[in-house]
């Protein structure tokens, strides 16, 4: 079943999208030696199918929110005011200033779409360190097992190589300079000193954001490779991912 199951995740994703560079082209070259022969697959060459198969969906997940609105378009993943930044903004937006909020929070997010191209080479490093053992793991889990193992074996390399990315893409995107100005605008209130100002670490915090989302995308398009019924357009696809 494992076998059939590795061999229809790679049939299923071996679509044009392999030409797209970098991690692809890279892991291309461990690809599945010969799919006619499925029925006789050793180890070593269902880590290799998988390795394919999951190249692909990570790569989507990284082009779906590294593209405009990839972040801010979507509700799932947008990046929000944090917490304590929402009584501030609640206050700015009431004295006339809820443009200036607004823009800050698609600043914010334009940045985690520039920064997110960032993480192709660490998911492609990830895939290439799977064991036989995470493999069978990830087979035979959930309907995000994938997700769960990249999250777990990539999330604090992520977080470094990201937070540099995230500080540079806030500058070019003017986030920094619209948190400074909003709360310049808000500390010049009255009603503000009664409150306090609100401190916040603005690099740790979108660089956290943009992983959340990313994760999420990446949860989603592993979901659809191994559940979505649109995608069960042959016998043998409907024979494996149909009996799940």
């Amino acid at each position: 079943m494992k076998y059939s199951l590795c061999f229809v995740l790679t049939t299923f994703l071996f679509m044009p999208s392999f030409c797209q560079a970098g991690l692809l082209d890279d892991l291309s070259r461990e690809a599945l030696p010969s799919l006619q022969e499925q029925g006789s697959l050793d180890n070593s060459t269902i880590v290799k199918g998988l390795k394919e198969a999951l190249a692909t969906g990570t790569e989507r997940a990284v082009t779906e929110v590294s593209k405009p609105d990839g972040y801010y378009g979507n509700q799932l993943i947008k990046i929000l005011l944090p917490d304590k930044l929402q009584q501030a903004a609640d206050l700015l937006g009431k004295v006339g200033y809820q443009q200036q909020v607004d823009a800050f929070v698609l600043s914010m997010n334009r940045a985690a779409e520039k920064a997110a191209l960032k993480a192709a080479s660490f998911f492609g490093d990830a895939i290439r360190q799977m064991t036989v053992e995470d493999a069978k793991e990830i087979l035979s889990g959930g309907d995000t097992a994938a997700t769960t193992f990249f999250e777990k074996t990539t999330r604090s390399q992520l977080f470094s190589a990201f937070k540099p990315t995230v500080t540079k893409s806030m500058d070019q995107a003017g986030t920094t300079r619209a948190y400074k100005e909003m709360i310049g605008m808000y500390e010049s209130i009255p009603l503000a000193s009664l409150v306090g100002t609100p401190s916040l670490d603005l690099d740790t915090y979108v660089t956290n954001k943009a992983l959340d989302g990313l994760f999420v995308k990446v949860g989603e398009e592993e979901k659809k490779i191994r559940t979505n019924p649109a995608a069960q357009t042959t016998d043998l696809l409907r024979k494996v991912f149909g009996s799940k």
